[in-house]
């Protein structure tokens, strides 16, 4: 058993597909580099998730420790757990639960400390049991310590959006784009704090720039058609009301528009 445990530890990069908020990855492995144990752990991280997203959480777990019981290094197996412990704490009000899945929240951190899904889920967990202060620490310390990344923001302002404070979510995501221009999430969800708050324009703009960095975003190509629809009969009803304006010299600045 040493010996296959070891084996496993060299692990080659993963990929993960993430369903939205705090949710179950599927691990998937390059085919060339993937080891025998770890094409157990991805075949236990699929089975797992599709327990989980049937509501078997009990069976789900089984699944998850077993990845961890092949690959003792698997950081999305650790999440998996930990995101399921998570969901059944909650269901069941059980604090014991919630304390298993903050451990394993750790762990999953321990050998992937860039790990976003995790972040998230601690956050999440730790505003759960009433500790905020300390969800936000979590994050603010995670981007400090990685100046160049720009997930690290996006997380710190979806907790702000969650706490009621978008002006300080929208601030930190400009931030985020500044910060990695390529990242499609920090676009996304600028976009998207955009739209919430009426600027129907540039929210398409920031969409139409996150699919320019990852055209695989079916909900995204969806939501810019819709909203060029949407502009476009608002600008149709405020034609009708006589309510339209030509641009003055005044408009812009520097040869560019005033937004």
């Amino acid at each position: 058993m040493a010996a296959t445990n070891a084996f496993c530890q060299a692990k080659p990069t993963m990929t993960t597909i993430t369903p939205p908020k705090t949710g179950i990855i599927i691990a998937i492995l390059p085919m060339l580099l993937a080891s025998g144990c770890q094409w157990a752990a991805s075949s236990q991280n699929t089975a797992g998730a599709q327990l989980y997203e049937q509501g078997q959480y009990s069976a789900a777990l089984q699944q998850f420790q077993q990845v961890v019981a092949t690959d003792p290094e698997n950081a999305d197996g650790y999440y998996n757990l930990a995101a399921t412990n998570h969901r059944l704490g909650n269901q069941r009000r059980d604090p014991n639960l919630l304390a298993q899945a903050e451990s394993l929240y750790n762990q999953c951190l321990d050998h992937q400390p860039n790990h976003v899904e995790c972040h998230r889920g601690l956050a999440v967990l730790l505003v759960d049991t009433g500790r905020p202060d300390r969800a936000f620490d979590l994050m603010k310390n995670w981007a400090a310590q990685n100046p160049s990344y720009a997930d690290p923001l996006v997380e710190l302002a979806r907790l702000y959006e969650e706490a009621g404070k978008s002006d300080v979510a929208k601030k930190y995501l400009e931030d985020a784009v500044q910060r990695d221009a390529g990242n499609s999430r920090a676009w996304l969800a600028l976009g998207s704090l955009r739209e919430q708050n009426g600027d129907l324009e540039q929210a398409m703009r920031n969409y139409q720039q996150s699919l320019a960095i990852n055209n695989m975003q079916p909900e995204v190509t969806e939501r810019v058609a819709m909203l060029s629809r949407q502009i476009s009969a608002n600008y149709e009803s405020a034609v009708a009301a006589g309510q339209t304006q030509i641009a003055t010299q005044t408009n812009f600045q520097s040869g560019t528009m005033s937004r």
